[in-house]
């Protein structure tokens, strides 16, 4: 990959990568293939200081140690071994101690010099684990897995949401928003379903990507696998013919919510374990990428929404190591941000950078009764068109809450919890679902329940405590 390092005023390096290939006419399927293992040390991309040291913090941790043990801690095949402790040898740092009947059966132990060295290297980085990649290869495999090589029909789109209940028109924009490579703003009121449909749309991503256990950049090391969002493909994983440093997943699906700061979007160091951790979007390279909540994050809205100007236009974010060498983190997502706000409140340059703001709203009655009937048949609940009914007659109409998608669900998960603890018929009843409307919306503690009383029902006043 062609790079150009330039110094900036501070004295700090800025990567400058190439412009991305244009993405139209690839099957994303192709990301199926494995990378192949690098036979030698130079193949690895890496310095030959950090893998002979890699090699002694792993001796030191774990005692005499193995070619095969190395091998299986830090994903590396035999050849780059051999180079590193032929190295290590030569420099009197580690001793042989054992040559078996294969390569794998070779024997070594730190010597008091490699002793010393190991720990000096402990104090600055205690990563140990999978050998890192380096970042430029990164770099040239996240373009050639890009999200953008994937194009979405509407019969992915029809598939993906065959069981959700939702306006076939909101689908169609979203979807062809995406297809064109540009953000989405989904807004509406909460409890409209943004959320859901956002994730939903990690079902479109086809295709399995190679992550990186941990990148080098810069002489540092940045941990991007997460078990949390980088889930093995089918029947894939890590393949032993492959490079091991790499883990075959699924396109990732990562959400940020409230919790979001700016600092969140930057490299977080570890000062005890001397690497970093990537931000949220990083590791949602080659998939979708969901802002939730937007507006409702701890800094101001304009500010978040400045912060993504860049990586939206060019495609890549500026990130920087605490030595202040910068370099340019690919930018390669879905962006999907959902927020209570209307678009009239977001700044206008943000606003021209998004494909399209679509507008989540209430169901319409008849989208209600079939989520209503949907979740029902899921809680194994019985209920009469007549008890459904009463819950728009008797609580939807006379308090004017719209028919948002959030409560059937929500209303009939307390209709169920309450049968099981009275040990009741899992039936859906009249007083059932006003005790759960009451409960969820806290109206029952403002004031007496209008409702005269019954003999099984006696009067009782519906107020906290």
């Amino acid at each position: 990959m062609n790079q150009q390092n330039l110094e900036n005023g501070n004295g700090a390096q800025v990567t400058h990568l190439p412009e991305p290939a244009p993405s139209y006419g690839r099957q994303a399927e192709a990301s199926t293939v494995s990378r192949r293992a690098p036979r030698t040390l130079a193949e690895t991309g890496l310095p030959q200081e950090f893998v002979t040291r890699l090699i002694l913090k792993s001796a030191l941790l774990h005692g005499k140690s193995s070619f095969a043990d190395f091998a299986e801690r830090h994903c590396l095949s035999v050849g780059v071994l051999e180079d590193a402790l032929a190295f290590l040898v030569r420099e009197h740092l580690i001793e042989i101690t054992h040559r078996g009947s294969n390569d794998l059966d070779v024997q070594s132990r730190l010597t008091e010099n490699g002793r010393l060295l190991a720990q000096d290297e402990m104090t600055r980085c205690r990563y140990c684990g999978p050998a890192p990649v380096a970042f430029e290869t990164y770099v040239d495999s996240v373009r050639e897995h890009s999200v953008r090589w994937i194009r979405i029909t509407q019969a992915d789109v029809h598939a993906a949401f065959r069981d959700v209940i939702i306006e076939p028109a909101l689908l169609d924009s979203a979807a062809a928003s995406l297809n064109a490579g540009r953000p989405l703003l989904l807004h509406g009121l909460a409890g409209s379903g943004k959320t859901f449909l956002a994730e939903r749309l990690g079902l479109l991503l086809r295709g399995a990507v190679p992550i990186p256990y941990a990148l080098y950049v810069g002489g540092e090391i940045v941990q991007l696998y997460d078990p949390l969002v980088h889930l093995d493909a089918p029947d894939q994983g890590t393949a032993s013919a492959g490079d091991r440093r790499w883990r075959m997943c699924r396109r990732p699906v990562v959400i940020s919510g409230g919790e979001l700061t700016l600092e969140g979007l930057d490299l977080r160091h570890d000062a005890t374990a001397g690497f970093y951790q990537a931000p949220p979007h990083a590791k949602a390279n080659m998939g979708l990428y969901i802002v939730d909540d937007l507006g409702r994050q701890r800094v101001a809205p304009h500010e978040l929404l400045n912060r993504w100007l860049m990586p939206l236009d060019r495609g890549v974010d500026q990130l920087t190591l605490q030595s202040g060498s910068r370099f340019l983190m690919p930018f390669d997502v879905w962006p999907v941000f959902s927020s209570n706000l209307s678009p009239a409140q977001f700044d206008d340059a943000f606003l021209r950078r998004l494909g399209s703001k679509i507008y989540v709203g209430p169901l319409s009655v008849d989208q209600y009764h079939a989520l209503f009937d949907a979740r029902c048949a899921a809680l194994k609940l019985n209920a009469s068109q007549a008890v459904f009914d009463y819950l728009l007659h008797n609580l939807h109409f006379p308090s004017g809450r719209p028919f948002l998608a959030c409560y059937p669900g929500d209303l009939l998960d307390l209709v169920s919890a309450s049968a099981h603890y009275h040990g009741a018929a899992r039936e859906v009843t009249e007083d059932g679902l006003r005790d759960a409307w009451h409960n969820y919306f806290a109206t029952a503690m403002e004031h007496e329940s209008p409702y005269p009383p019954t003999a099984d029902r006696p009067a009782r006043q519906l107020a906290a405590g």
